[in-house]
């Protein structure tokens, strides 16, 4: 072979091997390329992540902040036997405290919605928790009866607040597990309400109404702190046009569940119309949010019917119990010109504690019922039951028998409220999801602003007079039901309308 022969062999080698060392180069920066041509949504990332330790811990924060809320609006029922007394209240004012309590909320809940759709979700919440923390601290100096329920208004505002924590923690939850996890933050507001009634029983004979107050607001300043642990909803930072934070809230997710984002960018378009009520009424949404209103409205109206009933029916012994003991075969009515300024005894705090437990007593069948026929078929369920409760409360039975009768009672308008709590999140697009549950919780205490009339004022006059109202509400409730057009069941959060 010649040497030029030679020459040619060794280029054409080296042309190869260069061609090799290249080639995997060019497909690297292809797949590169490709990479920055793909895009996923924030729904994509949520369900790409999936469920972890974030999802545990805020789980945890969020649930807690239902603790704080349950407190709360508890107090109204552990504390009217003690203003009663001390203020010597007719029946009509101890009910106008529970309404003013609702009115502020009312008030509050759609100014909380627009901002939290406007500004972010964190902002309002961690707000709310301090509002309603410190104006509950004033309210255990109120010197008098105005004060009083000028001060429980003002808590009632920073509870609408708080209430928006819902619709952060939503925003964050891959679609199958929400019909699990939604449910199962009833366990928090059940502890609430079981920690104030407990509180109760041991300060209020002891140091008075008071310092119950005031020992009932440390779980508000603990959270307060807490929360620094909770990101901004990163389907609001996208809605908003703050892809940057979103990124880095969902980057921070995926680590801290060891888990990865999909290839490629986020892209979500930029709305400029959030939080307008116009999303509420347009042709999509009109129908559904007209009988949402109605839904929370009854939600509202049995929910504190029951816990102002149970209150109300155990504080005047007007129960009509078989084996009642002398304490509770006394009438306490005005009627009959006797002073009810009693306080709770034993036996009545712990009849509210077994019927708190009511709350997640039925969590379960509450999950599967999602799970199986949707939101819309177990609202109707839950409601048809709670109605025929309402009814067979009045019936004569033993103290045993009246306990049970109230725990199932809780148990279904607990659950109700629940689902449409997870219905309303659930249905409404990003942009007006705040704002949604803002209205929707207003018209909520509208039921909540009359229940204390019915349960408290109504209840002394006739028994059965004040059960029928909550029985009809929830019957006309369940019929309205089978007109919403949209069942969410396993359905992707909408981000624009």
């Amino acid at each position: 072979m010649s040497d030029s022969m030679k020459t040619q062999l060794v280029s054409s080698i080296y042309l190869q091997e260069v061609e090799l060392q290249e080639k995997p180069a060019d497909d690297k920066q292809d797949s590169k390329n490709s990479n920055n041509d793909k895009t996923f949504t924030v729904e994509d990332a949520v369900e790409k992540i999936g469920f972890g330790r974030f999802h545990i811990l805020l789980f945890v924060i969020m649930g807690s902040s239902n603790i704080v809320e349950a407190m709360e609006i508890m107090l109204l029922a552990v504390v009217s036997p003690e203003i009663r007394c001390e203020w010597r209240l007719e029946d009509w004012q101890v009910a106008l405290v529970s309404t003013m309590v609702f009115l502020g909320f009312m008030v509050c809940g759609v100014l909380g919605g627009y901002i939290a759709d406007r500004y972010g979700r964190w902002k309002v919440v961690v707000g709310g928790f301090v509002w309603s923390a410190y104006f509950s601290l004033l309210t255990s100096f109120a010197p008098s009866y105005g004060w009083f329920i000028f001060l429980r208004a003002m808590v009632g505002c920073g509870v609408a607040g708080v209430s928006q924590g819902f619709v952060l923690k939503t925003e964050f939850i891959p679609a199958k597990y929400r019909a699990i996890l939604l449910p199962l933050a009833t366990i928090f507001w059940m502890l609430g309400s079981m920690l104030i009634i407990i509180l109760g029983m041991l300060v209020v004979p002891t140091l008075g109404w008071r310092w119950m107050i005031r020992i009932s607001v440390t779980p508000s300043i603990i959270l307060i702190f807490l929360f620094k642990f909770i990101p901004e909803s990163a389907r609001y930072n996208v809605s908003a046009g703050k892809t940057e934070a979103a990124m880095k809230t969902l980057h921070w997710i995926a680590k801290m569940n060891r888990a990865s984002l999909p290839p490629g960018r986020l892209v979500e378009p930029v709305t400029r119309e959030r939080g307008s009520w116009r999303i509420l009424l347009s042709p999509s949404f009109r129908r559904t949010s007209v009988l949402l209103w109605y839904s929370w409205f009854v939600a509202s109206f049995i929910y504190y019917g029951s816990v102002l009933s149970s209150s109300e029916l155990l504080e005047k012994n007007l129960l009509c119990v078989i084996d009642a003991d002398k304490e509770h075969q006394v009438k306490h009515r005005h009627e009959d010109g006797l002073c009810y300024c009693i306080p709770f005894g034993y036996s009545d705090y712990q009849t509210l504690l077994i019927s708190c437990l009511g709350e997640v007593a039925l969590v379960p069948a509450n999950i599967a019922l999602l799970n199986v026929f949707g939101r819309k078929m177990t609202l109707t369920v839950l409601q048809l039951l709670a109605a025929f409760f309402f009814m067979i409360l009045n019936i004569c039975s033993t103290m045993f028998g009246f306990t049970v009768l109230l725990f199932l009672l809780r148990s279904l308008v607990s659950m109700n409220f629940n689902v449409v709590y997870i219905y309303t999140a659930e249905v409404y697009p990003t942009v007006a999801r705040s704002l949604g549950m803002g209205f929707c919780t207003s018209f909520s205490r509208i039921g909540g602003m009359i229940a204390p009339f019915i349960a408290q004022v109504l209840m002394s006059r006739s028994v059965i007079l004040a059960l029928c109202p909550f029985a009809v509400a929830c019957v006309l409730c369940a019929l309205g039901n089978f007109l919403m057009p949209i069942e969410t069941k396993g359905r992707a959060l909408l981000q624009n309308s």
